[in-house]
């Protein structure tokens, strides 16, 4: 005997926002459901097992014929060809623009209805509670084991990135993905991203800059603070003038001065520490802000943001970061723009082999190269001066200075063969795991030492270095995310990123 919430029988719909608000009452109601049987269950009652379980999308092809074939041009929007495609649907209010233009797009491409139903897939209880909900403390021992007999767990198994690794084996006549994430997935890396960032997945921006070093967000944290105080000044326009609200760890957010207050600005407070990969907000109406993180040192750091953050379709991220200069004309404060990458981190070699190439994406790459220009008031010729384009090694091993360099090989053997110019610890991570989850990817980084030619971080040397180039560096930052926002958002997700037989789903 089971406890479950009303079904909710497939139903077709050429309207995509109809579709969608029928998305969310199945998800609104099944999510109540588990709420009102765990409050029950905590009062002591007995209860059968309880379960309610995640909306569908649903797209059936039957035929090619009866409408146009989708632009070429495109790289998401449209299926590979006739047959069924489906995928369960999470937390519709956080998600709801991006699933509106999902579903307009494959009703624009193929003309089919989409199905809006309650999937088979159990929504796992912890992700079906609000953000102040906890329970287990009022629990006995014996109800917590008993809580595992009633209600649905995260099942790990079941949140795979196998869709995203070309690796999933469909049983026979099972529909095809239209998500490279179940609603499972979704819910298990928002989970992550409150645990790991201290901030609520409602604030993250779509384009997000990581950085491996504090004084970065130490000038954005000054930047952004400072923005909230001043209000627009149309004779002296800011890039970040339509940004309306500041985020920080522990969901503190500061509103534009002059705009007025509203329920969610005081459900944060300053946390007594950071958490472990910190990230800060500045937020724009239609969530194209900025996003940036403290990823800290090392690629498993990066792997794991990443992991997560690409669960929420971000239009790009771009590495902003320090880094080993591995040629005796680089200048300490140069930067370098990455076009290819060494992977010697070793935390994607599971998922992404060592043979998959990682192509640099030309709408990253010009608008990073434009925004240094920029910045920097230099051009042509002038501006390879400080700035040099080439392949960025990233290692997993931070003392690779201490390999030994013998007739067999070494690090600084490979690095000259494979003609890098630059080595750091997280941007071949950032990249490989853009090119995995189809999230446009780009590299800016820093020359901070230069350890091949004795020119090695001393506190003295890395303190005036910080001082001179953090606070350019970032504006170069904040710049390319300007111009890349300005474009038209079917070019900046390139085709370089789909695979053989793609889901539909940016």
């Amino acid at each position: 005997m089971s406890f479950s919430p009303p079904f909710f029988a497939p139903m077709q719909y050429h309207d995509a926002a109809a579709a969608l608000a029928q998305a969310q009452q199945i998800y609104t109601a099944s999510v109540q459901h588990l709420r009102a049987a765990l409050q029950r269950f905590v009062a002591g009652e007995e209860l059968p097992k309880v379960r309610a379980c995640y909306p569908f999308v649903r797209l059936r092809l039957r035929s090619n014929n009866h409408a146009a074939p989708p632009d070429s041009r495109l790289a998401f929007g449209f299926v590979d060809g006739i047959g069924s495609y489906e995928t369960t649907l999470t937390r519709p209010d956080l998600f709801a623009d991006y699933n509106l233009r999902q579903f307009q797009l494959l009703l624009d491409n193929h003309g089919e209805a989409l199905e809006v139903g309650s999937s088979n897939q159990p929504i796992p209880l912890h992700f079906a509670l609000g953000e102040q909900e906890h329970f287990e403390g009022s629990l006995t021992p014996e109800r917590r084991r008993l809580l595992r007999d009633l209600f649905d767990l995260p099942d790990l198994a079941a949140m795979d990135d196998g869709i995203a690794n070309g690796t999933q084996e469909l049983s026979p006549g099972a529909a095809q993905p239209l998500s490279l994430f179940t609603a499972s997935r979704v819910d298990y890396s928002l989970q992550r991203l409150r645990h790991y960032t201290g901030t609520r997945a409602e604030f993250f921006q779509n384009f997000v800059l990581f950085t491996n070093y504090a004084f970065y967000i130490d000038e954005f944290v000054r930047m952004g603070r400072e923005l909230m105080q001043r209000r627009p000044d149309p004779t002296q326009p800011h890039e970040l003038d339509d940004c309306i609200a500041f985020v920080e760890p522990g969901n503190l957010l500061t509103r534009r001065i002059g705009l007025s207050a509203e329920a969610e600005d005081v459900l944060g407070a300053a946390l007594p520490r950071l958490p472990q990969m910190p990230a800060f907000h500045l937020i724009r109406r239609d969530r194209s802000g900025i996003t940036m993180i403290n990823i800290g040192v090392g690629p498993a750091n990066a792997k794991t943001m990443s992991d997560h953050i690409a669960v929420l379709r971000p239009h790009a991220w771009l590495m902003l970061g320090h880094c080993a200069g591995l040629r005796t004309s680089q200048q300490l404060g140069d930067y370098v723009l990455a076009h290819a990458y060494v992977r010697e981190d070793h935390v994607l070699d599971e998922e992404l082999p060592l043979w998959v190439p990682i192509p640099p994406l030309a709408e990253i790459q010009v608008a990073l190269e434009q925004a240094v220009a920029d910045v920097t008031q230099l051009s042509g010729f002038e501006l390879k001066r400080i700035l040099r384009t080439g392949t960025v090694a990233s290692t997993d091993n931070r003392n690779w200075e201490l390999l030994p360099n013998d007739r067999h090989g070494g690090p600084e053997r490979r690095f000259s063969q494979s003609r890098a110019i630059a080595l750091d610890m997280e941007s071949a991570t950032i990249a490989a795991n853009g090119f995995r989850f189809r999230v446009p990817y780009g590299t800016l980084l820093c020359v901070s030492d230069k350890p091949l030619h004795g020119e090695i971080k001393l506190p003295g040397m890395a303190d005036q270095f910080y001082r001179a180039r953090v606070d350019q560096h970032l504006r170069i930052g904040l710049r390319t995310v300007e111009l890349l926002r300005a474009g038209p958002l079917s070019q900046l997700h390139s085709r370089k990123l789909r695979s053989f037989a793609e889901v539909a789903f940016q």
